[in-house]
This record gives C-alpha cells, structure tokens and sequence, in this order.
C-alpha cells in the first residue's frame, strides 16, 4: 500500500518537474536538457525541504555542528529510503534465513510510521551476516491504531519461531515500531521474547504534528493518554527485557531526551536523525551486541543449577 502510494507521488513529483522544466525553455529558450533536470530535483528538493522544515523545529536549545551534520546525513537517509528503497516493495515481506552461525536469535523488525519493511535492509542485511534469521513485517493500514498492529506482529513471531525452530525472538522497532511492539507484549505477552530494542522511539510522545488526524498519529502525540495507559500497564519483567536507542538531534521524535522508560536502560547516539537509526554502522553494532548479550545470558540461565 504505502510503496504504491510513493510511486504515485514520485511520477506526480516528476510529471511536475518536467512540466516546469517546459515552461522555463518556452520562456526563456534555454536547453531542452532543463526538463529532464527540473522532473528529477523536485522530488529531492521536496525531501531537502522536509529535512530542513523537521531539523529546525526539532532543534534543541544549544544544539551544535552535530545538528547541521545530522541535518545532512538525515536528507541522505531520508532520500535513500524514500526514493530509491521504500517505493519499490513489490514482494511482501519473507523469513530471511542467515547464510552462517546456526542457533542465533531470530530477529523480528517492526518499520515505524508511514515505513515499509524495506528501511530495514542495511539492518537485515548485516543482522543475517552475524547468524541471525530475520522477518521484517509491513504495518497496515497506514493510519490506524497502533493497537492493531499487534496481530500482524503476533503472526511474525509465530512464523519465524515455526521456521527456525526458536522458542523465543528478539524484536527490534525503530520509532511508532517500538509502540507496535509494546502494544503486541500488552496483548499477548512476553513469554516469547528474548529481547525488545527501540530505535528513536516516541516512549514519551512527539510534539512534531500538534494537529495529527490520524489514529495512530493522535496516540503518539506527547504525553498522550494512550502512552500513559501503555506504559501504566506494563510489568517490571516486560521493562527488563527492553533496550532503548535515541538521538539528541532526532527531527521527528523530540523532546529527544524524554523518551525513556523507568527501568530501561537507554544508549544515546549524538549527531544522527531519526532515519540514519536505521542504517548507521554504530547503531547496527549496539544492536549486535545487544543479541551478543542476549545469547550469553541466556546460556547462563540455561546453565545454572536448579
């Protein structure tokens, strides 16, 4: 659903851009070359724009030259995902077996709002490298409760435990994933899961849409009453299992620095947007050694006297 819908507004983008491109050369004769440029930069000048629009209302007091890096590498991720990734999911998304290191932890990728399973590839990708079987799963519809998201997650760790074997999962959720997930837990529990981490998170809320119109966007407005709910119904053991990742120079989740949890431990990442999560070599090597830590704890459990 979402990959049609960028398509859509791609070719729209770029059926604009050309058109533009046309009206330039009629009046002012320059090279026909102009259409075939104008019809690819609007569609990145969009991007710039809302990379730019996000940066500077997102930006906290005293932020520094981590945030004009951020602001940049977050318009090269955002491209990325949004241009050359995102629209062309054709295939839904499929158990990924690991190609070595049989025994590892299957890992279930839970995308964030207005995503598709495929910003996960660079994570899958290096995820599968390191052993670990991965599903990445494809949240819709787009504009619902975050609630209902629950049974599609609940469907991936039934699958990915049939397939490998596994009696427990990690879940891995960057932004509104991260809610999906503890939404999941609420519904049906924690018995299955080896690990939960979120990736810039809205745990506290987002102050980036004041007006959101959809359910899903109202639920992660800060402080709302449905986060409240959440986290009031959420056990000591349900936190212990959680590992929290945000960015001080998140563009689309802030206050940055609310969005813990009592009891979380949280790991901060400086001079990163909330895309660049995704794919940043240090996140993904946090995220490795958070499975690392996982395994060996668990060889311990199994290991102990009873």
């Amino acid at each position: 659903m979402l990959s049609r819908l960028l398509r859509r507004l791609l070719l729209g983008q770029v059926l604009v851009g050309a058109l533009l491109g046309w009206l330039i050369i009629r009046q002012t004769g320059t090279s026909a070359w102009l259409v075939a440029v104008t019809a690819l930069d609007l569609p990145l000048m969009t991007l710039l724009l809302v990379s730019l629009t996000t940066a500077i209302k997102s930006r906290a007091p005293g932020a520094n030259a981590l945030w004009w890096r951020s602001l940049f590498t977050e318009f090269v991720a955002t491209s990325r995902v949004f241009l050359l990734q995102q629209p062309w999911a054709c295939a839904a998304p499929a158990v990924q077996q690991a190609s070595a290191s049989p025994g590892r932890i299957p890992v279930v990728l839970v995308h964030g709002y207005l995503c598709n399973h495929r910003v996960w590839n660079v994570m899958s990708r290096r995820l599968r490298a390191a052993g670990h079987p991965v599903l990445a799963v494809d949240l819709e519809p787009l504009f619902t409760s975050i609630d209902l998201y629950a049974p599609i997650i609940e469907q991936a760790v039934l699958a990915l435990c049939r397939q490998t074997g596994a009696e427990k999962v990690t879940l891995i959720g960057h932004s509104m994933g991260g809610l999906a997930i503890r939404a999941w837990m609420r519904s049906h529990g924690n018995s299955r899961v080896a690990s939960v981490m979120t990736l810039g998170t809205p745990h506290a809320g987002t102050q980036i849409d004041a007006r959101p119109r959809s359910t899903n966007g109202k639920q992660m407005l800060l402080r709302s009453a449905w986060l409240q709910e959440l986290a009031a119904s959420e056990t000591a053991s349900a936190r212990a299992l959680m590992r929290i990742a945000f960015t001080p120079q998140d563009n689309i989740v802030y206050p940055q620095r609310a969005q813990v949890l009592a009891g979380v431990p949280f790991t901060v990442f400086d001079g990163l947007g909330h895309l660049e999560l995704c794919f940043h070599r240090g996140v993904i090597e946090w995220v490795l050694q958070q499975l690392s830590d996982c395994v060996f704890a668990d060889v311990k459990n199994a290991e102990a006297p009873r």
